[in-house]
């Protein structure tokens, strides 16, 4: 199984489906079914029984769950495709620009 290039955090935009062209934040990914939760992309209406956490219960919108293939990091405020390259050490490229970027790295790790 591949690695997952998206990670909680990164802005992302949807480029296929009913919210395309919509840019959002990564609030969750799931590994297992290869999803990613956006916020405010894939709204869904959800109803909820009362219950001792949810005294009122009603009808409840939350993010619906996107399939990874579906999205794309933004760099820059420009969707592109994100790889790794093995030179020593493991270093993010960006493929729109093709230059490596030790920043992102970085950045993710402070995310994290």
């Amino acid at each position: 199984m591949a690695t997952m290039k998206i990670k909680k955090g990164d802005m992302v935009k949807v480029i296929a489906g009913k919210d395309k062209d919509k840019e959002g934040k990564v609030i969750a990914v799931n590994t297992k079914n290869n999803t990613v939760l956006v916020e405010g992309i894939n709204m869904v209406t959800k109803h909820a029984k009362p219950s001792m956490a949810n005294q009122q219960g009603g009808i409840i919108h939350q993010e619906g769950p996107v399939d990874i293939s579906n999205v794309m990091y933004l760099h820059k405020g420009t969707a592109t495709r994100v790889g790794f390259k093995m030179d020593g050490d493991k270093k993010s490229t960006f493929r729109k620009e093709n230059r490596r970027s030790d920043r992102l790295i970085e950045e993710r790790r402070q995310n994290s």
